[in-house]
């Protein structure tokens, strides 16, 4: 693999920016989001892919032919090309840090941004490294355009070495994932994969086949505004009225305090006058039992306060967004052990824990392809402190070329 050609074309795709609109129905979110398609599309078509199709919904799909004489199933490889709106991924200025010391890395020294081992101690795994960060202002959009990098890269490297034999390959870049959208239009059927893989996980290593059951809640409280002079009696403040219900949930349960399979209720948003407050939630679970006694407890909570205080004062809408994909991929787990030989095979020590988030590939499972996640390399995604060791991205771009090689050996 040529690492300063991989460099270019990760540095190519992150400053371009893809992020997505949580609050737009339209498909996909924003229209920037085009921009890398059409990039995509060219340069697959340039690289030799075949069927290189972009459709009305910003979905990108093309194949890369069989080249041995007998038949195996046909593999799919699936990234994301937006970016999360949780900061800002407008203007990216990627850093590149050749044989990373492991000091400090500063950032932004105008604006003191460092970015520290002695608090992401992950950065010590990669001393010696080519590390990518920000100039401490955006995102850096690693998640997933290392994965998009790593596609593209693997796909080019099968075409160059024709004696490397694989089966037919499909892979897949889609728009909206950062907003739960990532798989609502993506057409199962034409992909035509009997299953994939994401590659959309964090450090090198990461194999994960299960991940949360997710849901988003609205609770809605309701007050009434009299002028502070003349209340007494008579106004009712709903910003209080939120604090008791969200000091009622419990405390511990929340993303700072929980790890591994444990959930959380996550207040993200919150917007309030006396009047009216917004809370708005995300609740998640590995457990579907727990998942479900997590929105009942939400819904008694609302109940309780409302009794305390005669009135219906609170309301909840809570909507279902992705399920634990273990349900689908526990059948099918040789695909798992598949990636992992490749990993062991590689150097490589499989990581396989639970995804305390979600991926393209738990609502893909859903969808009838099973579709675990695969390490991507990125570490502090979503924010100013992200990186991504290119090495990392290398190695990911080889166990892509491995599983399909593997496949060929498992299925002759």
């Amino acid at each position: 693999m040529n690492k300063q050609h991989i460099i270019n074309r990760f540095v190519k795709y992150v400053t371009i920016d893809t992020e997505s609109d949580p609050n737009n129905p339209k498909f996909p979110s924003t229209e920037k989001q085009w921009d890398l398609a059409r990039v995509l599309e060219k340069e697959l078509n340039d690289i030799g892919m075949e069927d290189v199709e972009l459709d009305d919904n910003c979905y990108l799909m093309a194949t890369l032919p069989s080249n041995i004489d007998y038949e195996v199933p046909t593999v799919g490889f699936v990234a994301h090309i937006d970016t999360s709106p949780d900061f800002t991924g407008a203007n990216v200025k990627p850093q590149v840090h050749e044989n990373y010391n492991g000091e400090d890395i500063v950032l932004n020294k105008e604006q003191n941004i460092v970015l520290s081992p002695s608090y992401f101690e992950d950065l010590l795994q990669y001393k010696g490294q080519t590390i990518i960060t920000t100039d401490g202002t955006t995102l850096l959009g690693a998640d997933d355009k290392a994965g998009v990098t790593e596609i593209v890269s693997a796909m080019e490297y099968l075409i160059q070495h024709p004696e490397i034999k694989h089966g037919k390959i499909r892979i897949c870049f889609t728009p909206d994932e950062e907003v739960g959208k990532g798989a609502h239009k993506f057409d199962v059927e034409k992909f035509g994969a009997q299953w994939a893989y994401t590659m959309d996980g964090s450090q090198i290593g990461e194999l994960e086949y299960e991940n949360f059951n997710a849901a988003g809640a609205v609770v809605t409280i309701n007050g009434k505004i009299v002028h502070p002079g003349y209340a007494k009696g008579k106004m009712v403040n709903s910003m209080t009225i939120a604090s008791k219900f969200i000091n009622a949930l419990p405390a511990n349960e929340v993303p700072e305090k929980t790890s591994g399979y444990e959930g959380f209720f996550h207040l993200h948003t919150m917007e309030g006058k006396v009047e009216q407050t917004v809370l708005k939630y995300i609740i998640r679970d590995h457990d579907m039992t727990l998942f479900n006694k997590r929105k009942e407890l939400m819904l008694e909570t609302a109940e309780k306060i409302n009794k305390q205080l005669g009135k219906d004062a609170i309301s909840v809408e809570i909507k279902d967004q992705y399920f634990n994909m273990k349900e689908k991929v526990e059948p099918v787990m040789y695909i798992v052990d598949i990636a992992e030989e490749v990993m062991k095979d590689m150097g490589i020590t499989p990581l396989i824990k639970p995804i305390r988030g979600g991926t393209d590939g738990s609502q893909l499972s859903y969808m009838g392809l099973p579709c675990p996640n695969i390490f991507a390399g990125g570490h502090n995604f979503h924010g100013r402190y992200e990186y991504v060791p290119v090495e990392s991205i290398i190695k990911a771009t080889e166990v892509i070329v491995g599983i399909a090689q593997k496949v060929t050996e498992k299925f002759k």
